[in-house]
């Protein structure tokens, strides 16, 4: 498996490509700006970029998703309980002081618990409501497993619940019942910051002891 991630955009979203190496499919997880930057990684690799996945909704996740779909008619990937968001991208940054770009139409509408398969890889679909209301985490089986965790947990944190549609009481559910549950060792890639891993969140995570 083919991974790396990056910070894109105004507010830095850690934006991760996963590709298949023997098909050379891909996924984009969080385009949230800085489509070029991304789209040269793409090229520079020979990806074939099938789907774009959205943990969530927030303009600093989304920025870069259409000039994605543009360049390799990828298919938008989010969950159904965000779209009110996505539909209001120009709200949403004007209240942050930027400028929205044009967002494209959602493609499908992710569900708990589908496989989005790109070659020999499967992505789990996780939904994880509480920073949005339509908040999804994805789970790669490879070597390591691995999780991006959007903006649900970070690295001695979790994501904020006062913004629209947050719920603090939803966010630390399903943390506990649905990522807290996976392998100890599984490497959580958040949607900014430094990674971390499971076993670190349950020992030392102050949100969630």
């Amino acid at each position: 498996m083919f991974l790396k991630t990056f910070p894109v955009g105004p507010i830095q979203c850690n934006c991760s490509i996963i590709a298949c190496e023997e098909t050379l499919e891909a996924i984009v997880v969080d385009p949230g700006g800085d489509a070029q930057k991304i789209i040269d990684e793409i090229n520079k690799n020979g990806f074939n970029l099938k789907y774009i996945l959205h943990t969530h909704a927030h303009f600093d996740h989304v920025l870069g998703a259409k000039a994605l779909k543009d360049q390799y008619a990828a298919k938008i990937c989010l969950n159904k309980e965000d779209e009110w968001l996505y539909n209001n991208l120009d709200l949403q940054c004007s209240l942050f002081g930027f400028k929205a770009d044009p967002v494209a139409p959602i493609d499908i509408y992710l569900k708990d618990e589908e496989i989005i398969k790109i070659g020999n890889l499967n992505t789990k679909t996780i939904h994880t409501p509480g920073h949005t209301p339509g908040s999804m985490c994805f789970c790669v089986e490879d070597k390591q497993s691995l999780v991006f965790s959007g903006d649900t947990l970070f690295d001695g944190g979790i994501g904020r619940t006062d913004l629209w549609g947050g719920s603090y009481e939803s966010i630390i559910k399903s943390i506990k019942n649905r990522l807290l549950i996976l392998d100890n060792d599984t490497l959580v890639i958040p949607g900014h910051g430094s990674n971390t891993d499971i076993w670190s969140e349950k020992k030392s995570n102050p949100f969630l002891n």
